[in-house]
């Protein structure tokens, strides 16, 4: 699977379990290395880096800036083998009282 059809089953897969989230594509070109989607719900926020599979290769700074933002909040390297897993932390990290 692409990555492209990969992030685009992956922000609807996002919308349907955290109805009302805004979900935005960050812009790559602007910070080398930030991760792809930021997911805003209620009054929490993550970060997650899309990768076709789990092999995928990390492009500079991206580890930098997921351990970074995953002090701050939640964030994470996401793929196909482990979205669930992922999924399930982030509705856990959404459901923790601020």
């Amino acid at each position: 699977m692409l990555e492209s059809k990969f992030q685009h089953t992956l922000i609807q897969e996002i919308e349907n379990r955290f109805p009302g989230c805004i979900i935005m594509k960050n812009d790559s070109s602007y910070i080398q290395g930030v991760p792809d989607l930021t997911v805003l719900y209620k009054d929490k926020w993550a970060t997650l880096e899309c990768k076709k599979s789990e092999k995928s290769t990390h492009q500079p700074n991206q580890d930098f800036y997921v351990e970074k933002m995953k002090e701050m909040s939640f964030s994470a390297f996401i793929f196909p083998e482990n979205k669930e897993e992922v999924l399930n932390d982030l509705e856990r990290s959404f459901k923790r009282s601020s």
